[in-house]
């Protein structure tokens, strides 16, 4: 299996760079053709989320449907894809950023009660309390 750095998966998603996007395409397609998948912790997901909205500018429709379709990819493998289909589906209608979203339900499928927060946004989320 092939990790991704947050570098290689924004030019694959983005193809703003064309050269890096085929470096990125070729080497996908390679560990693909050998039968083994390509990993995205959640880590380089969060990172991805962040320079797409702050660099690109994307909305969070667009940046919802980019995940939504790599985690439909059967060559793609997501660090507790439960927890990101969660946290996608909670931030889709909710103010707070996705990565409070993805705390919250990885917090909930590691067995947390709550998660406390000063943040005002993700306070209202389900899951979380106001410090």
């Amino acid at each position: 299996m092939l990790g991704m750095d947050t570098n290689v998966l924004v030019r694959f998603l983005v193809r703003d760079d064309e050269a890096q996007f085929e470096k990125a395409r070729k080497l996908i397609k390679r560990e693909v053709a050998a039968g083994r998948r390509v990993f995205v912790s959640q880590l380089v997901l969060l990172q991805t989320e962040w320079i797409l909205r702050s660099r690109y500018g994307l909305p969070k429709i667009e940046i919802i449907a980019a995940i939504s379709r790599l985690l439909d990819a059967t060559d793609v493998q997501f660090e507790d894809e439960p927890a990101i289909e969660e946290a996608l589906f909670v931030w889709k209608d909710n103010a707070a950023d996705f990565a409070d979203c993805l705390i919250g339900a990885q917090n909930r499928r590691l067995g947390c009660r709550v998660t406390a927060t000063f943040d005002v946004k993700a306070s209202k989320l389900p899951g979380f309390i106001a410090a």
